[in-house]
Formats: structure tokens, sequence, C-alpha cells
């Protein structure tokens, strides 16, 4: 009965079930070695020998295999297909033969499937091989490798610049390129231009919308209109004529599908369509495959098994019908020079089985089995087949042109199943434009007036019929990566492998390089710091293309191309001496150089002219780079006399850093600092090391009205700095207090038999300064009265309308938080606010719920998978002058 060994237990129990009980499965818990943290893991000195040692939680692991080989005196070695797995397993083999649980005669084999079914666990015991060296020691260098920079890089950081924690050599690439893309953004300088779009319509009628392409009998370039001069002028100019159509052009166009998912495409879409982050993908991703529901989830590779193009073939068929199966299977090809491993791409294991009959419990693995079962059976489907329709509208004396484009689906093919999320908006040209013919009169329409309203006096021109618009715009500056396009990004440059973009977009958020705002990925000033450093005394191994080419002779490694040894000796040699060079610089030296690199951003000019190095507090210190344990900033080089710091970003020369008064003999600051601006009462001394501070209150997002760092006054600011404000003695004992917090103003009270306080959240954020004693009495005893879990207590139905007369399933309207709504199902759509729930009838909640799902006539989908469609509402015309600022 041979012993088989697995990474985790679940894969473990799943294989068991197909092995039965001719075999025993264990599993080895991941990496069962690994280089111990210290100097000489890696001998420089003896041809790279790499020390390893077993963890204290794999010693457990490893003993229950070597206890089963007492037993079974077999070994079969099943970890994951790829260079991981084949260091697993050799992990294990050199583990159990250290500790002579393997012999000389104990037979010992590998076996590898790409997905975990019966079939293809079958298969694989029919053909046992033996560790693959080349893969092992392509692993064996990528450790070394990782080994050297972080061992012996990151003291340098430590040592140099307070506060850093790590370097690595990946993990700094990736970091360089979310620090260079800020840099970008705050070195952008936007551009202005307008364009101009008239409403107009048809002699029967209906209405379109079409853009301003030639002026004056010349085409209009994107520039062209460069102000509100040029603007207005042409905005005259279109309304002042009258206006034909001049050709209607229309033309097939066709769309095939994505390719099937490898690792960095699945993660990019589920970060697009759900806002996973990688490591969550990942997770996901690991526990389906470990299920068998979906085959190995790090992969290079597009293509797909030959079996698996037929079933997804007949499961189209089947579900969708003949026309949506194309004549012959679609074959995509791997574009990655040395596709990892030669994997298959990430499929669904059996292509009948829809998220629907799945059997698992977690959200987001049944929303990312989803992704990939309809993907995958996409990329099988015949192409959709639309007809783009391009009419030009122009003046008889050819001084205007205008132009509308739309776009009909005349069969929606793989669309009908699957579309490709985006990372940014582009501008949609696939609107349905109503019957035009060639040659007739074109009418404005009056219904530009609520868009003019919307866009602000000053970014919009009305014409006086209000059919014709101008627009203000500027160019934009690159935006911020998610994860989905930092590892895009990542991808195209070469930099690091399937297996490693989530553990390394992870690293360098642990270590607060990076943090996360809304999907965003934005550097914190000790993640520019490192950036630099490594620019100025690193930068050969900062480059992208010297880490493109290092994954290559990896790959050449893993493909028995190239010698390990031979690639870390070459690589070893110069990067000793740059830790050599630089281990012998000051602090100081250090700070100075990277002072003068980050200059155009530390000190931009100022609008008064002045130096904008001399420190605004003092007016006598020069400002200059310093490092703290959180990173860097900007100081006054007269300290301790003065005190000025700011942030390194953001804020210009100035900052939030200004004296807004005094108040009872103490100067009272507005600061900047890591969470945001906040009041501070005096200066931190030897004595008083922590003065009372207190951030500026917000709403949601934004600063509360009236009180951003630009408004706030010293009388707010002194309000503010009386927090925590104790409101009363309770009647059972302790003080009420009330304060702002992370997650917004709330009143606090602690019984003397009570472990812990009660807290509760305030609806206003002025009600901490307000709130009186009667109140947080009473709030605090429904709070412990129903402590929940401080979720809201469910909504309460307020009319009840039935059945759902097509689709079945009660409709309610119900009593909500932002106010009435109708609830079938899990579709909720708002009531309009000039409609009271007494009066909703079942016809009208069965109107609202079918626009809110997107659909007519249909029922609504349970799932949020479709893309919402928004209708546009056509603003009723008004009476305006050329400007809209008049309008309003």
């Amino acid at each position: 009965m041979p012993v088989v060994v697995v990474e985790s237990p679940a894969k473990a129990k799943t294989i068991n079930k197909y092995l039965g009980s001719d075999y025993t499965v264990l599993a080895s818990y991941g990496h069962v070695r690994d280089l111990p943290p210290k100097d000489g893991s890696v001998d420089t000195e003896h041809d790279f020998d790499m020390k390893w040692e077993v963890g204290a939680d794999s010693r457990k692991h490893v003993k229950a295999i070597a206890d089963a080989l007492k037993e079974d005196n077999a070994l079969i070695l099943a970890t994951d297909p790829d260079r991981e797995g084949e260091a697993i397993s050799w992990h294990l083999q050199e583990a159990l033969t250290k500790r002579r649980s393997i012999k000389k005669d104990t037979p010992v084999s590998r076996v590898t499937f790409n997905a975990i079914t019966k079939e293809a666990v079958a298969e694989a015991m029919k053909h046992p091989r033996q560790v693959d060296m080349p893969l092992v020691e392509a692993y064996l260098a990528r450790r070394a490798l990782d080994y050297l920079v972080g061992f012996n890089l990151s003291p340098v950081l430590w040592r140099k610049l307070p506060g850093a924690r790590s370097a690595g050599r990946v993990q700094s690439v990736c970091l360089r390129l979310i620090v260079e893309r800020e840099m970008e953004i705050e070195a952008f300088n936007p551009r202005e231009y307008w364009s101009v779009k008239a409403q107009l319509a048809t002699p029967r009628g209906q209405e379109f919308e079409a853009r301003l392409t030639v002026l004056a009998g010349d085409k209009l370039d994107k520039y062209d209109l460069a102000n509100s001069t040029a603007a207005e002028l042409a905005v005259q100019a279109v309304a002042s004529r009258n206006l034909v159509v001049k050709s209607v052009e229309a033309k097939p166009a066709s769309r095939n599908p994505s390719a099937p998912f490898m690792t960095s495409t699945l993660q990019q879409e589920a970060s697009r369509k759900f806002g996973m982050g990688a490591r969550q993908c990942m997770n996901a991703a690991q526990r389906l495959y470990e299920a068998g529901y979906i085959t190995y989830m790090r992969t290079d590779g597009i293509d797909m098994a030959p079996e698996a193009v037929q079933a997804a073939r007949a499961e189209i068929e089947t579900r969708y019908g003949a026309d949506y199966v194309p004549a012959s299977p679609r074959i995509y090809k791997n574009k990655a020079k040395n596709a990892q491993e030669a994997h298959e791409c990430i499929r669904p294991t059996d292509m009948s089985r829809d998220a629907k009959s799945l059997k698992v419990s977690e959200e987001d693995q049944r929303k990312l089995y989803d992704l990939i079962w309809k993907r995958t059976i996409s990329c099988q489907m015949e192409g959709a087949r639309m007809e783009r329709t391009t009419v030009d509208i122009g003046s008889n004396d050819g001084q205007v042109v205008l132009r509308a484009t739309g776009q009909v689906v005349l069969f929606d093919g793989f669309m009908r199943v699957y579309e490709e999320g985006r990372d940014d908006v582009v501008d949609e040209d696939d609107k349905r434009l109503p019957q035009i013919m060639n040659g007739e009169g074109i009418s404005f329409a009056s219904s530009l007036a609520a868009q003019a309203e919307k866009a602000g006096k000053d970014a919009a021109i009305l014409s006086d019929n209000a059919a014709v618009l101008g627009l203000q715009h500027h160019t934009q500056p690159p935006p911020r990566y998610t994860e989905a396009t930092l590892v895009k990004k990542m991808e195209e440059l070469g930099i690091g492998r399937p297996s490693t973009y989530a553990s390394v977009i992870t690293t360098i958020q642990d270590r607060e390089y990076v943090r996360k705002e809304k999907n965003r990925l934005f550097p914190e000033d000790k993640g520019r710091i490192v950036t630099i450093f490594l620019l100025n005394f690193f930068k050969r191994y900062v480059e992208y293309d010297f880490t493109a080419a290092l994954e290559e002779q990896l790959d050449d490694v893993s493909a028995g191309d190239a010698d390990y040894k031979d690639l870390l000796g070459k690589f070893w040699r110069d990067f000793s001496a740059a830790i050599a060079e630089t281990s012998d610089l000051r602090i100081t030296e250090v700070l100075d150089v990277l002072d003068d690199a980050l200059a155009p951003q530390l000190y931009p000019p100022r609008e008064d002219g002045t130096d904008p190095r001399i420190c605004p507090k003092c007016g006598a210190g020069q400002l200059h780079l310093k490092t703290s344990r959180t990173g860097g900033f900007v100081g006054c080089g007269n300290y301790p006399e003065c005190n000025y710091t700011r942030p390194i970003s953001g804020e210009g020369a100035e900052g939030y850093e200004r004296i807004l008064g005094e108040d009872d003999g103490d100067e009272i600051h507005l600061k900047s600092g890591r969470f945001g601006p906040y009041v501070q009462r005096g200066e931190a001394t030897p004595e008083n090391k922590k003065p009372p501070r207190s951030s500026l209150p917000k709403q949601g997002r934004d600063f509360l009205p009236g009180w951003g760092p630009n408004e706030i006054t010293l009388e707010q600011a002194v309000t503010l700095l009386t927090l925590p404000r104790e409101i009363g003695q309770h009647p059972d004992g302790g003080a009420i207090q009330s304060n702002l917090g992370r997650f917004g103003p709330y009143i606090a009270h602690q019984r003397p038999d009570e472990e812990k306080p009660v807290y509760v959240n305030l609806k206003e954020t002025l009600d901490v300064f307000e709130i009186g004693m009667n109140r947080a009495v009473e709030m605090l005893a429904e709070k412990r009265a129903n402590p929940g879990r401080g979720r809201r207590a469910a909504a309460k139905a307020l009319k009840e309308l039935g059945e759902h007369p097509e689709s079945g399933g009660a409709v309610s309207i119900m009593d909500g938080r932002y106010g009435p709504y109708v609830k079938w199902e899990k579709v909720n759509a708002t009531l309009p606010k000039d409609v009271e729930p007494a009066n909703v009838t079942m016809e009208m909640a069965v109107q609202l719920i079918t626009e809110k799902a997107g659909k007519t006539k249909k029922k609504a989908p349970a799932k949020k998978t479709a893309a919402k469609k928004t209708a546009t509402k056509k603003a009723a015309a008004k009476k305006t002058t050329k400007k809209a600022s008049d309008a309003s």
C-alpha cells in the first residue's frame, strides 16, 4: 500500500476518495524545508551550498510520512505540477532520506496531474517518473537569489533608512512601478480642450446625438478647440446652420471571444469584475482546484486539452444551440516564450457543471468558478456579428459636419455568455441609432440644458436653442495601478511569474510601502524613499530589463539549458560589490543624494517666487529630507529651534502646516500626518511628548463641510481639541464620553461590572459636541438591549403586494435606510421621491424591478453578473442663453 504525499489535507481527502484503500494519502502541508533566516544559509564561498532545515510546524508532518513508510515501503510524490511542486517533492525526498526513512530498496516516484479528477489521478498513476532536477535547480536558483538579495540588501536599508523593512528581487521592482506612476501623476500638466455635440432629430421625431468633426471646412483634431472662445464660436457655427444628412455608411463588424484564463488574466478579471485582490483570487482558485472543480490555477498556458474543447462544444450546443458552435474548434496558442511547465489553461474539469450546481458554501469560490466557466465556454463559441453605422450630418456650405455612430448586434455569439471587463472607461459607440436616410433634413432637439447645468458654468457653453453644447475637458494623468493592471504590467515586462504575483503585491502592502484605496495602489512615503534609494545605489537590480532577463535565465535553467550555479556566480560577483560600496556610506551622505534626487517633488516652485527650500515657519532654516521609523519627511534644518515638518508628498511646499492662532497661551497648529490633516495644541517637548491633537471630522470619505483643511477656523480647532468630551456620569456609574473615531462619531460608556465599553455610533458628526445626557443614556440602553453585531435591524415591510405575476416570489415595499424601496428576491429598486409607498401598485413595482435588473419583460437575474444599463434621461428644455451659467 504505497504512501502518496500531496501538499494540503483538502487535496489529500479528495485524492484518497479516488484511490481508495489501496493507498495511504498524506499531506506535507506545503514546503517542509526552508533556508534559515541567518547569515551563511547560502554559502557564497563554497559553490553556493544551501543549508536547509525542516520547519518546526513541518516536523510532525514529516514524521507522519516517515512513520507510514515503516508500514508501506513505497513513496509516491504527487505535489503540484509546477516548479514549486517539484521543489516540495525534492525537499520531501531529501528530508526523508536524511532521516533514513527512505531506504535503498524504497521505490520513490513522482506523479503529476493538472486536475484533481478520478480520471486524471488514475491516468497519472499509470505514468510515474523521477523528480525533474532541472525544475528543482530553477527553484534552487530562484530561492538563492531571493535570499542573497533580501538578506544582504535589507540590512543596508535598515542602517541607512530607519523604518525601511525589506527589499526583494521582484518586490522592489514592483514597488518601483507604483512609485514611478505616482511621480508621473504629480508631474502631469493637464491640457485644456473642448468638444461640441448636438442633440438632433430626424423628420420622424427620433432623437440622437452627434459630435462636431469638421469646422470651417477643416477636420477637427482633439486640441483644435483649445479654449472657451473657440468653443463658443464653434457652438454658434453649428446652431446657426441648417443641417442635412450627407452620408450613411453601414459596415459589418465582428468580435471574437477572449482566450481562456491563465493565472494573470484570471487575477485581472477577478479584480475588474469583483474587486478581488490577487491573494483573495488565488485562495479561492486553490480551494476550487483542491475540490476537483477546476484545473491547476498557476499557469502561463492558454491551450486547452482536445477532450476539454470537445466537451465545451457539446455543452454549447446543448445549452445554446448549434448556431453558437463554430465550424471548427478555436485554437489558442501560448504567447509566453516559455509557458511555465507547459500547463493547460485554467478551466472547469466538467463543462456541464455551472456555478448553480456547484457544491461550495463560500461566495468567492462560487463567483470565481462562474467566471472561469463562462470564460471557458465562451472561448469556444461563435463570434459576435454586428453592424456599425456612421452618419455624417453637415451644412450645405460645408462649414460644419457632425458625426453620429451606432452599433447593432446582429448575432450575439459568445457575448450571450461572457464579455471581458475593461480596466479603464472608454468612449462607448455601441448606441442604437434611429432610422436615418441620406439627404433628409435634420432638426435640432432642445434637450442638452441639463447636461450643461451638470457640467457647470465654467465647463459648458450652450446654444440659444439649447441643442448644441460645448464641453470643457482636460487631459488626464495616467491612472494609478489596480492590482489587476499591475499584474498586467508585470506580465508585459516579464517580471515575476504566475505563482509570485499575489505574494509580491501582498508583501509591499504588508511592508506599508503601498496602500490600497478604492482598489487603487498608492505609494507611501517610505515606499518612495526605498525606491529612490535603490534607484540611486542599486539601480541595476531594480531595472525592468535586468529583472526580466534574470527570469529568462531561470527559465533556461528549468529547461535544462543552463547551469544554475553559473547564474548565481555571475549575479553575486556584481551584487556583492554594490553592497560593499554602499555599506561604507554614512546616513547623511545617503540622505543628501536622495534629497537631490527628490528635489523636484519635495520643493516645487512657490507662487510668490521665494526659495522653496526656505522654511515657511521660521523663514531662515533650509528644508531637508529626513527619515524616521514611519518613513521620510521634510524638516527644517534649524531643529530643535524650529520643528517645522511636512510629508514628502501631496501638499506642495507648504503642506497643511500652519498656525491657526492662540488659545489659553498655546499655539493651535494645523498639521498633516500619516492619516490626514489634524489640529494640535502646542508643540511636542521633552516634558510633553504627546500634545493634544484631533483629526479633522469627515462625512463619509470627504471632510465635513466647513471643516476641511482650507476652511477650518481657530474656534473650530479649539472645539475639536476638547474631544473626547465628557457628557456626564451614567446613573449606573462611569462617565459617558463622545468622540470622533476611525469609523465616525460615537459615544462610549463602561459600567463598573462590564469588561469593556459599549460603543454607539452617532448619525451626525457634530452630535459629538451637542448630544445630551438623556439621549445618550437612552441610546446606550437600546444598544445594550440589542447588541447585535453592529448591523442595522432588518428593514420592515411597509406594504405587501403579493406574488410577482411573471416569475413568482413575494414583492414588498420596504422601509430602508435611504428611503422606501421595492424588494423582490435579490432585486431592490428605490422608489422615486414623488411616489408614496401606499400608492405603489404591482404593475408599478414590476416595472421598477425590471428596470433595476437591466431587463424588460424577463425575469431579473438573482446574481449580479449582468451589466447594468442606465436609462438615458431626457432633460426638459430650458430657456437658456449662450452660457450654461445663464441657463441656471
